[in-house]
This record gives structure tokens, C-alpha cells and sequence, in this order.
């Protein structure tokens, strides 16, 4: 009788301790998480990423390593994120480049709007129009008065076809109502030269790479192209100021789990993700790389690329852009 009292008894405690000690054995994070870059280390994207890895692993207590996959425009890092299991310990690195690829390629490896659970957005870059101080244009009017009256004669250049800069030139065409040529160059460099050599007027770029050249006055500013100026470039007025209310383009990342990833762990993630965005110190990194912390939630981060995937894919089948 007593044998029985006292197994039932153990039981009993166990059944108690049991939950309890499960939870804390299971409690995220428990071990590193990895944080999956679709950009070689050294950019704007790998110090963006590294920079809010290493607040956010104060708070998480656990390391978040920086694995760096770039190539095939995201879509080897994507993959890799994509086919991971969903318990939070694989995170990607988003941008608008994300959005762009599933619009832009005929088929992927996973699905953007499907695969992957937006935790929070990080920042916000912008893009600008630049013109040669010497040249005609002084003001976006100017240049979109210009195009109205020469048709098919005005030369936008922009780094290679299906980059957001490129498909944010085109969509600049149809907010203008402008007969423009958009002209893809290998990069940023070559789009620099070919204005300050007179092969093209204009060019369309993100800021970032082009903040120096403004400075020395060998590029002239005529506007950014997202909703509000630039926070380094105050005195330039946004394109929908000029005039072209349908123009709002601007570059950003943020960062996913794969789908299914449990909501509680979701939410972990992005709480410490703004918590580091908050940082004073945080943040001073991020301005002096030209970006613009933008703290959110997951849905935040969720209507970002949705939005995207939804507006570069319009672009893209009105400028008959061919599908890679």
C-alpha cells in the first residue's frame, strides 16, 4: 500500500516538473542562430546585418553568425534560408532586391511571399536622380519638360536590368509620362562616368554610392525618389514635391525566418531587432553607412516586400522586361 502511495506520488511531481522543465530546456534561443547575407561581406548589406547581429545577440544571449551567400541575385542565400528548419535559428537577410527577384525570374527555389515570415524591417536607403552640374537640367521640371518636348531622345542610366535603381527608372518614365531610354551598366562606377562624359543627361542610383561625388559638386542632385528628403541631402526636394505624385521608390532591408517559424519566436526575434535598432550606437553605424534605421513589426516588414513583389512585377511586364 505504502509502494503504491509513494509511486503515485512521484508521479504526481513528475507530471508538475515535467512542463516546467521542458520549457526551460526548449526556451529560445538555446544555441547560435544564423543570420544568412545574400551579399559578400564588406557592403552596405553585410554591415548592416552585422551591425544589428551584434546588438541583438546581447539580447538574445546567443552568438548570430553571419553567413555570407551571395549570388544568383539572392537566390542561393533565399534557398538555403527557404529549406531550413522553421524553429528560428536560420534568419535572411530581406530587401526590395528579394521582391524584384520573384518578380523578375521565371522560376525560384521557393516562393518569397510563402516561404519566408518577415520579422521587422532594418533600413531604408534612398534613391536619387543625378544630372551633370554642367549640363541643361537644374531641377527635375526641368528635365521632365525637356523629355515631353524631345521624345525618345533622353538617356537614363542605371546599374544592370532588374536592379531596383533600373526598374525605379522606369517606373520614373510612367510617373513622368516621359519616351525615355533607360541604358543598363555594368554598375555604379560606369553610370558616374558616363554623365560626367556626356553619354547620358541623367542617371538613377542609390544614394549611398553617389553621396561623394555630390559633394564635390561633380554630380548635381535633382531629387530622391522616395516619400520624404534625404536625411543627408535636405535641401533636395523629393520627386513627388516636382511634381510626379506616383513616384515613391526607395531601397530597404529587413529580416525573415522561414514560414511556419512559431509566432512566440517570431516575435522574440523582432522585439530584439528593435531594441538594437533603438541603440543610439546602433544607429550611429547605420547613418554613417547613408542608411536610415526603420524599426517595425513583423507585419510592417510583411507589407514592405509584399508591396514590393506587387509593384516591381508591375513595372517589370509594363517595360516589357524580359523574365531571367
Amino acid at each position: 500500500m505504502r509502494r503504491h502511495f509513494l509511486l503515485a506520488s512521484i508521479v504526481a511531481c513528475a507530471a508538475i516538473i515535467t512542463p516546467a522543465s521542458l520549457w526551460a530546456q526548449s526556451a529560445f534561443p538555446s544555441k547560435a542562430i544564423r543570420l544568412v547575407v545574400p551579399n559578400a561581406p564588406g557592403g552596405a548589406a553585410d554591415l548592416t546585418a552585422r551591425t544589428v547581429a551584434e546588438k541583438m545577440a546581447k539580447g538574445l544571449g546567443q552568438p548570430v553568425v553571419i553567413d555570407n551567400r551571395p549570388g544568383a541575385g539572392g537566390v542561393v542565400a533565399g534557398q538555403a534560408v527557404a529549406s531550413a528548419a522553421p524553429d528560428g535559428y536560420t534568419m535572411l537577410l530581406i530587401s526590395s532586391g528579394t521582391a524584384v527577384s520573384e518578380a523578375l525570374f521565371k522560376s525560384l527555389p521557393f516562393d518569397a511571399a510563402k516561404d519566408f515570415t518577415p520579422v521587422a524591417p532594418l533600413a531604408s536607403f534612398d534613391l536619387v536622380i543625378v544630372s551633370s552640374p554642367t549640363g541643361q537640367f537644374k531641377t527635375l521640371s526641368d528635365l521632365v519638360k525637356w523629355a515631353k518636348a524631345n521624345p525618345g531622345k533622353l538617356n537614363i542610366g542605371t546599374p544592370a536590368i532588374g536592379t531596383t535603381q533600373n526598374l525605379a527608372a522606369e517606373l520614373f518614365k510612367t510617373a513622368a509620362d516621359i519616351d525615355a531610354q533607360v541604358v543598363p551598366f555594368k554598375g555604379t562606377p560606369d553610370v558616374i562616368t558616363a554623365i560626367r562624359g556626356g553619354q547620358i543627361q541623367v542617371g538613377l542610383d542609390i544614394l549611398s554610392p553617389l553621396l561623394s561625388q555630390i559633394q564635390a559638386k561633380a554630380l548635381l542632385p535633382l531629387a530622391v525618389t522616395g516619400a520624404k528628403r534625404s536625411r543627408v541631402l535636405p535641401d533636395v526636394p523629393t520627386a513627388q514635391e516636382e511634381g510626379l505624385k506616383n513616384l515613391n521608390a526607395a531601397s530597404w532591408n529587413g529580416l525573415a525566418v522561414p514560414a511556419k517559424t512559431p509566432q512566440a519566436v517570431v516575435d522574440r526575434l523582432s522585439k530584439e531587432i528593435n531594441v538594437a535598432l533603438a541603440d543610439p550606437e546602433v544607429r550611429k553605424k547605420l547613418e554613417a553607412l547613408n542608411l536610415d534605421p526603420n524599426p517595425g513589426s513583423p507585419a510592417d516588414a510583411t507589407a514592405l516586400l509584399n508591396g514590393d513583389i506587387k509593384r516591381w512585377g508591375e513595372v517589370i511586364e509594363r517595360a516589357k522586361i524580359e523574365k531571367q
